[in-house]
């Protein structure tokens, strides 16, 4: 009897426990988000440190809860490709030893493939390997044929396609006109343009986009370097990367300044894991990660892919 009344206390403490916590809101149980973010310096190349209290994360002018913030230091493993367009012209030679410093100038975390874009694939010359020598040593000349690759960004979407699975960040440094023949400049809504964009989001990839003038009447056509420059730009802009040499005429001299700006994004980088508001339908929804911290500015996707709210 009295463990009869004893079990039936016990029921009675749990279902006034439960009452009084109330049910779980829809956002409670609604799934959490994972973003890569980098802090950047608004002036000079000081970058302060960001605790998870700087951080806030929107969608239009409502907040998100928060729900981890955890620096990326120099042990998180990475993962980087470097991306060269085959159809670039052979200037992109000058810049092979500056590229071949960068990739063994990286800590052990971080793992390195070179690949090519050709006829919108991305041809492996040297798949991800901690090995960084046999990585540089995978840089070649580009054919420098005109025309090879058609376009740049079912290269880098083909590149995602093939990305074995992992939870290290993962990062492209892709070197190309950004010149889309498949569809031709003129419109920033290139619907390739934008299906590569969705692709980098959803895997998580952040792209730092070099401009290199490519082979052929194209490699100095006004037109054409302006809307490729502006499709790479968009391209690093929403998937949280950085896109470099912003001109019309000629080559970059040299790749160190962006190479030495690509390596401070990638150590002053955060994981951000935060809960979305709860959607009816699975589908995208823009965000905007911001901080108020001095000097400080939080770099992401523009947008991340919402999972419908559990029924």
């Amino acid at each position: 009897m009295n463990k009869s009344r004893l079990l039936f206390q016990c029921i009675l403490a749990i279902a006034f426990s439960a009452c009084l916590a109330g049910p779980l809101s829809a956002q409670d149980t609604a799934p959490s988000v994972h973003m890569l973010v980098t802090a950047e310096a608004r002036k000079g190349t000081d970058v302060p440190d960001i605790s998870r209290a700087d951080v806030m994360v929107f969608e239009g002018r409502d907040r998100d809860q928060i729900v981890d913030w955890v620096p990326q230091g120099a042990n998180s493993p990475v993962e980087l490709y470097i991306l060269l367009d085959d159809a670039s012209n052979f200037s992109l030679g000058r810049q092979l030893d500056e590229l071949a410093k960068f990739i063994n100038a990286q800590p052990p975390s971080v793992k390195i493939g070179v690949a090519y874009m050709q006829n919108g694939m991305a041809k492996m010359q040297q798949g991800l390997t901690t090995d960084h020598e046999l990585a540089a040593k995978a840089l070649r000349l580009p054919t420098g044929i005109p025309g090879i690759n058609g376009s740049p960004y079912f290269s880098l979407s083909d590149l995602i396609k093939h990305w074995p699975s992992s939870n290290a960040r993962r990062e492209v440094l892709m070197a190309s006109d950004g010149i889309d023949e498949y569809y031709g400049p003129g419109n920033p809504d290139d619907p390739y343009l934008s299906a590569t964009i969705d692709d980098c989001q959803r895997a998580g990839v952040l792209v730092y986009a070099i401009y290199t003038p490519g082979a052929g009447h194209e490699g100095h056509s006004y037109w054409q370097s302006y809307w490729g420059q502006i499709y790479l730009s968009r391209l690093a802009s929403d998937t949280g990367g950085e896109s470099y040499y912003i001109g019309y005429t000629g080559s970059p001299v040299t790749f160190t300044p962006y190479l030495e700006d690509m390596q401070r994004h990638l150590n002053h980088q955060y994981l951000l894991t935060f809960i979305p508001k709860p959607k009816k339908k699975s589908g995208w929804q823009r965000v905007r990660v911001a901080t108020e911290v001095s000097n400080a500015e939080l770099v992401s996707a523009n947008k991340v892919w919402v999972q419908a709210e559990p029924q």
